[in-house]
């Protein structure tokens, strides 16, 4: 699939609204002014891309369905190699845990039934991936799989914070997200 070419606007847009989203994970009641420092870019410009902290919380979780969107397109399940989705899911989600977070947790999501809808349509390929992997014995039949997906999300989003302040490295994060979330704690 060919990439569109973004323009400087679009490219200053998607900055901001990522540097708020991190932003807001660490200080919920951040200020208009916090995010456009975060942003590293000056009140009255902020004001330009969004009107009120309403409009951009919108923005964000359409930029945070966007992206996680995106990257679950790229990871494909193949029911021949239906054990590999997990695996390659995660290794593909750990960069985006802000955003997931940012979807599980923030009341904008909840609020627009626009954003509700598309965040429910966003589960609907790793729901139906963990229904097969529950038909073909991989995981438990006997749980839901909506709580297997909140699980797998909130595992993604704190491996995310610990390989960002470097309690776990980069290149080992996807394999210790699979043993957890396949075995959990249990000794070996």
């Amino acid at each position: 699939m060919k990439k569109e070419k973004l323009t400087f606007k679009q490219n200053r847009m998607y900055t901001i609204l990522d540097e708020a989203t991190k932003l807001l994970i660490v200080k919920p009641n951040a200020s208009m002014n916090d995010i456009a420092e975060a942003a590293n870019i000056g009140i009255a410009t902020l004001h330009r891309y969004v009107e009120s902290r309403e409009q951009l919380m919108i923005h964000l979780a359409m930029r945070a369905i966007d992206v996680v969107n995106e990257t679950l397109q790229q990871v494909k399940l193949d029911e021949d190699r239906v054990e590999q989705y997990i695996p390659e899911l995660i290794e593909a989600l750990i960069p985006l845990g802000d955003k997931i977070y940012f979807l599980g947790h923030d009341a904008a999501v909840n609020y627009s039934a626009d954003i509700e809808e598309a965040y429910l349509k966003l589960r609907e390929p790793v729901l139906h991936a963990i229904g097969v992997l529950q038909e073909k014995g991989f995981f438990r039949s006997d749980m839901d799989k909506m709580w297997m997906v909140e699980v797998l999300y909130s595992i993604l989003f704190l491996t995310w914070q610990q390989v960002i302040t470097g309690n776990i490295a980069r290149n080992a994060a996807p394999a210790l997200v699979v043993d957890t979330f396949y075995h959990g704690f249990a000794a070996k």
